[in-house]
């Protein structure tokens, strides 16, 4: 009887050890596939490095990259590493936007969110170290509806205050509860949105800084109110910044 229970736990713990190798080696295994593959100098020695953007699908034929990292060859031999975000269709550009002398690598992915929002991440590896220069905070902009169908926001960073007039979307706005005879049911904030768009642009003297958009929506994501536009220059350390536009949205 002991010989019969001793082989029956003993064929059970195989079985389990089976499983669990199973579901390990299947963790491990994930595709990674090798999105992009660029041969800049990014160490400032005058020698080309190798720099790789590589994700992991979500799932076998999936766009979707549930993880995506930098993987860099660099000319002394060592390879470096960077982890980033997941998303969609990542992006590199080399540029030298700390203005050292050196490219520096700037990476944007799409979240494929509705409202068309990208992470984006910047980082330097003069002298072959990493280091994270992290890209401009968005702007802090205020905003509310006005009675008679209205809005206005405010730049934190400026304290320029924009206003616009709304009323060819009062039906819209009724329905909605949003409004009652032009009057505001309760004090509501607009939707304020962190970047969409953040790219490398020429600026003062020649050299490099970034420009950013970001949009403010009204009721809904398909009620684009404005488009704030921001402009950085990288100087002493910090993102400086130069200035601001502000453009209406029409009616969709």
């Amino acid at each position: 009887m002991k010989k019969e229970l001793l082989l029956t736990f003993a064929a059970f713990f195989c079985m389990s050890l089976t499983a669990l190798t199973g579901v390990y080696a299947g963790e491990s295994h994930d595709k990674t596939v090798t999105v992009s593959e660029d041969k800049v100098d990014v160490t400032g020695d005058g020698k080309k490095d190798t720099i790789y953007v590589k994700g992991v699908p979500f799932e076998e034929g999936a766009q979707f990259l549930k993880r995506i990292y930098l993987k860099i060859k660099a000319s002394n031999g060592k390879t470096y590493k960077i982890e980033l975000e997941g998303g969609y269709d990542p992006s590199t550009t080399f540029r030298d936007l700390n203005h050292d002398g050196v490219k520096d690598i700037f990476v944007s992915i799409p979240t494929g969110g509705s409202g068309g929002l990208s992470n984006f991440f910047l980082y330097t590896l003069k002298d072959f170290k990493v280091t994270d220069i992290t890209v401009p905070e968005p702007l802090t902009i205020n905003s509310q509806f006005e009675d008679g169908y209205k809005a206005s926001i405010t730049i934190e960073e400026t304290g320029q205050s924009y206003s616009f007039d709304l009323s060819d979307r009062k039906e819209d706005y009724e329905r909605l509860g949003l409004y009652q005879d032009g009057k505001l049911n309760e004090p509501t904030e607009l939707m304020v949105l962190p970047y969409g768009l953040l790219k490398p642009v020429k600026g003062k003297e020649n050299l490099y800084c970034l420009a950013g958009s970001q949009r403010v929506n009204g009721a809904y994501n398909a009620d684009g109110v404005a488009e704030v536009e921001s402009t950085w220059f990288y100087e002493k350390g910090k993102w400086n910044l130069v200035n601001t536009r502000v453009k209406s949205l029409k009616t969709p």
